[in-house]
């Protein structure tokens, strides 16, 4: 078994069941968080282009934040119904990690800034859901279910 695997197996065993109730609010939020993307993207573009972190020109912004606002709401939706929990929280991590670093840089650094808090916190859990998993009240969990039936 490679290390990942261990870790997901431990994950699997050790998983209690309140863990599912997070994880639900999580992917709510990042589903709301992705709508709020995508219903202004212009404002998330503008603070794309002020800091000028990454060189974005007009373009590469807009397609960076219409990507961010579509990992968002898929990742979101993912991690709510608790399908492919793992890969929606791997996918989000990035997307996290830059707005801890480098959108809250231009907020600054605040223990008031609730916005950094926000996202310290989503990153914390969707690295604590890559670990642990779905849990057992999630699509994940009735497909395996199903398959151990059919066979």
């Amino acid at each position: 078994m490679t290390v990942i695997q261990k870790i997901e197996h431990w994950g699997d065993l050790h998983h209690a069941k309140w863990l599912d109730v997070i994880r639900v609010v999580l992917g709510l939020l990042i589903f709301s968080k992705g709508i709020a993307i995508v219903s202004n993207t212009a404002s998330l573009q503008d603070l794309l282009l002020e800091n000028n972190v990454f060189g974005f020109s007009g373009l590469m912004a807009s397609l960076a934040v219409h990507i961010i606002g579509f990992v968002h709401l898929v990742g979101g939706l993912l991690i709510t119904i608790g399908l492919l929990t793992r890969f929606a929280a791997v996918i989000q991590i990035p997307i996290l990690l830059c707005a801890v670093f480098f959108v809250n840089l231009a907020h600054g650094f605040s223990m008031l800034n609730n916005e950094l808090w926000l996202s310290i916190i989503v990153l914390l859990l969707l690295v604590l859901f890559w670990i642990v998993g779905s849990g057992p009240f999630s699509a994940d969990q009735a497909m395996k279910k199903r398959a151990r039936v059919s066979d």
